[in-house]
C-alpha cells in the first residue's frame, strides 16, 4: 500500500476534478496521503480535505517563499491550526534561495519564521517537513541548532555527503518522481547510500512527476514508479520498498499502522 507524505491537493490545479481525482487514489493502492500547506490562505484548505476524507491528514506551516508578510496574527492562526486533530506535522518550512533577487526575497526574514515555525513544532511535539532549496549551509545550521526536532528533508535533492549530515541529526528523507529523471544522477547515488529505513515517498503533486509522466499533473499512484526506481538503485524488490515505507511514513507523522 502507498502512502504519498507530501501532495498538494489543495492546490488550484485540481480545482475542476479534484474530487474525482481524489477518489481515484482508493483503485491505485492509494492506502493515505498527506496533504500540506505552503501558505497562509492554503491552511484551511488542507484541513477542509483532511476533515471530508478519512485517509487524507495536513500539515500546517508557511513556505520560505510566502514568508515575506507574515505577522504575529497569522503566527497565532498557524498555532491555532496546528492543534487540529489531523495535523500531523508542521511545513512546509525551511529556506529557498532559489531566483531570490528575481524574487525579492528575503534571507533574513526566511530564518525568522523557519525557526519560529520550528519552535511551534517543539511546543507541539509535532515532526517537520523541511523545504530547502540552494540553501543547504543555512538550513543545516538551524537544524542543528534544533537537532532535538524529528525532520524530514521534502523533495531531497542535495548530495550524498549531505546526506550523511542529515542522517547524523536522524532526519529522514522524501523521495519522489525527480529520481526517475534521467538526469538525477547525484540525487539517485544519494538514495543508494541513504539507508531503507530513513526514506519515505511522495509526489508534491500536482508538481514533479516521475517519468514517463514528467512535464504532466502529478498524483499519488504515479508513487509506483518511484518505488520501481527505489528498487532498481538499491537492488530489492519494489515490494520491499513499498512496505518499508508504508511504516516508515506511519512512524514519522506518529500514525497507527
Amino acid at each position: 500500500m502507498i502512502f504519498d507524505s507530501h501532495a498538494h491537493y489543495d492546490s488550484h490545479q485540481y480545482n475542476d476534478d479534484r474530487e474525482a481525482v481524489i477518489e481515484q487514489l482508493k483503485n491505485e493502492n492509494v492506502g493515505k496521503v498527506v496533504d500540506i500547506s505552503a501558505d497562509i490562505k492554503g491552511i484551511a484548505n488542507v484541513l477542509a480535505l483532511a476533515d471530508k476524507y478519512d485517509y487524507i491528514y495536513a500539515s500546517v506551516g508557511v513556505h520560505p517563499d510566502e514568508v515575506e508578510n507574515l505577522t504575529d496574527k497569522d503566527f497565532e492562526y498557524i498555532k491555532e491550526k496546528a492543534c487540529h486533530n489531523k495535523v500531523v506535522a508542521i511545513g512546509e518550512i525551511g529556506l529557498d534561495y532559489f531566483r531570490e533577487d528575481e524574487y525579492n526575497k528575503s534571507r533574513a526574514k526566511q530564518k525568522e519564521w523557519f525557526e519560529r515555525q520550528l519552535v511551534l513544532a517543539r511546543e507541539l511535539d509535532k515532526p517537520v517537513i523541511i523545504h530547502s532549496r540552494d540553501a543547504c549551509v543555512d538550513t543545516l545550521e538551524i537544524m542543528k541548532r534544533n537537532s532535538d526536532l524529528r525532520y524530514v528533508m521534502h523533495c531531497y535533492s542535495y548530495s550524498k555527503e549531505t546526506a550523511r549530515e542529515l542522517l547524523e541529526l536522524g532526519c529522514i528523507f522524501g523521495i519522489g518522481g525527480v529520481v526517475t529523471f534521467k538526469n538525477s544522477k547525484k540525487l539517485k547515488e544519494a538514495v543508494e547510500y541513504i539507508p531503507l529505513d530513513k526514506i519515505i515517498l511522495e509526489t508534491d503533486c500536482p508538481y514533479l512527476a516521475p517519468d514517463p509522466f514528467r512535464g504532466t499533473r502529478n498524483k499519488s499512484g504515479y508513487i509506483k514508479y518511484v518505488i520501481d526506481e527505489i528498487a532498481r538503485i538499491k537492488g530489492i524488490s519494489p515490494s520491499i520498498v513499498e512496505d518499508t515505507c508504508w511504516i516508515n511514513t506511519h512512524n514519522f507523522y506518529n500514525l497507527s499502522l
